[in-house]
């Protein structure tokens, strides 16, 4: 099926999917909201139906009249539990845009232009004299940046991105999470009195996961038993994670092998693994000899790091 862009309010579509468990149940409702900010702490945009949607429904897509997919089904908002005529669906572009980021990349990969924005508040506008008290403001623009290239200047009103309405900082980030790089950015903004469009070049943000992934050979970074890519604490890489740790010593996960068969571990990317059992893990080495011990069905036990905690990760090994 067709991936439906732009869904419209109003709009009719069907919700299909297996609430308690009746498989293939098609319900029938409009589209309340095309771009709805569930969470004012996130940035990602729903559309919101009331087409009874109940648990079971989530996962199973949200088509149009043509058939075409314009979202997937992911919760609801109800006082008993039940379908009450709130349902949210992630849009079929958003759906698209990270499946793709995480086949080729195995994270998703995002935008920046080089620039910091936040809210205008009331005392902020009137600290500045801004034209209006409410919207995005221009905090920052990075002296090299690509948006300081293209002439955004600090105290700019973003009035909107890519045709996109903006009136708070996480609309803005929306905008940009679903923006290509090989597209600029359309920004048309206020500065003082004068409205100004501005074509601002995307860059890719990269982090230190994607600094690991270019470091990785997978015949050597690859530990089977596991089914994890692991690399060691060195390097200039392992020299700027070290500082950060609790332990500075172990190998850190940068990604599943997600053609292997094995036990699910619950493992995540940038988990640094410190121990194994009652041995000390300082290198991919160690961990690739501690696991050679280990039997089928013996229970493994790994000291993890992760975001600055430690915890327990068990299994049985496979």
């Amino acid at each position: 099926m067709k991936s439906q862009q732009l869904p419209r309010v109003g709009q009719l579509v069907f919700a299909i999917g297996s609430p308690e468990g009746l498989q293939n149940s098609v319900t029938l409702g409009v589209i309340s909201a095309a771009a709805r900010q569930a969470d004012p702490n996130k940035p990602l945009p729903y559309i919101q139906t009331d087409a009874p949607i109940n648990p079971g429904n989530s996962g199973g897509p949200l088509v149009d009249m043509n058939g075409s997919v314009v979202g997937i089904n992911t919760f609801i908002l109800s006082q008993g539990g039940g379908s009450e005529g709130l349902g949210f669906a992630i849009p079929a572009r958003v759906v698209e845009f990270v499946y793709q980021s995480l086949r080729k990349h195995g994270h998703v990969h995002r935008v920046e232009i080089g620039a910091t924005a936040q809210d205008i508040t009331p005392t902020l506008a009137e600290g500045l004299h801004l034209q209006q008290h409410w919207g995005v403001i221009v905090a920052d623009v990075k002296p090299d940046g690509p948006a300081a290239a293209a002439g955004v200047q600090v105290q700019d009103i973003i009035l909107s991105a890519d045709g996109r309405r903006i009136e708070t900082l996480s609309s803005l980030t929306a905008a940009l999470y679903l923006h290509r790089l090989d597209q600029v950015v359309k920004l048309d903004i206020l500065r003082g009195k004068e409205r100004k469009t501005l074509y601002v070049p995307a860059i890719e943000r990269r982090d230190q996961m994607d600094e690991m992934i270019d470091a990785v050979n997978p015949e050597d970074s690859l530990i089977p038993r596991l089914g994890v890519l692991a690399i060691d604490l060195s390097g200039d890489i392992g020299q700027k994670l070290k500082s950060a740790l609790r332990i500075p010593s172990g190998a850190i996960v940068v990604g599943r092998a997600i053609e292997l068969v094995t036990p699910e571990t619950g493992l995540q990317a940038a988990d640094v693994i410190h121990r194994l059992n009652e041995t000390a893990i300082d290198s991919t080495a160690d961990l690739r000899a501690a696991l050679d011990k280990i039997k089928a069905g013996d229970p493994v036990v790994l000291q993890v790091e992760r975001d600055g905690e430690l915890l327990f990760v068990s299994f049985e090994m496979e």
